[in-house]
């Protein structure tokens, strides 16, 4: 079994990205940065995390030419738009190739939920990262 990879923060995660990688992942920690700033950075489980009050909210899981952004919560989450991926009891996430394919308002919707905000989030489209 492969050893997981333990990194002191969530800086020294994103070093171990490939560039093309780190440029999405860069792109979605600015997004939630702006859209959920009580959230806070940590790396849980060899991957990079956002933490709310009521524990892990969202992730970026990295794969050769993507990244996942998800949602520790994610099937219960509202999904108009049909973003969500993933058939396993709790967790869902979205594919994200290039940074032009973070749907501000969808996104911000999907963390919204995720972090338990009653109202959701809401985000400019003309905010791009």
């Amino acid at each position: 079994m492969k050893k997981m990879k333990a990194y002191a923060s969530f800086d020294d995660y994103l070093a171990d990205q490939s560039s093309k990688n780190q440029v999405v992942i860069r792109a979605l920690r600015r997004f939630v940065k702006r859209v959920g700033p009580e959230l806070s950075e940590a790396v849980k489980w060899g991957n990079g995390c956002w933490i709310g009050l009521k524990g892990p909210v969202a992730y970026v899981y990295t794969d050769t030419g993507y990244v996942q952004f998800g949602f520790f919560r994610g099937s219960s989450l509202k999904d108009p738009k049909g973003l969500l991926e993933g058939k396993g009891s709790y967790v869902r996430h979205i594919k994200v190739r290039d940074p032009s394919e973070i749907d501000q308002v969808a996104f911000a919707a999907l963390l919204g939920q995720a972090a338990g905000s009653r109202k959701g989030r809401r985000a400019s489209p003309s905010n791009k990262d």
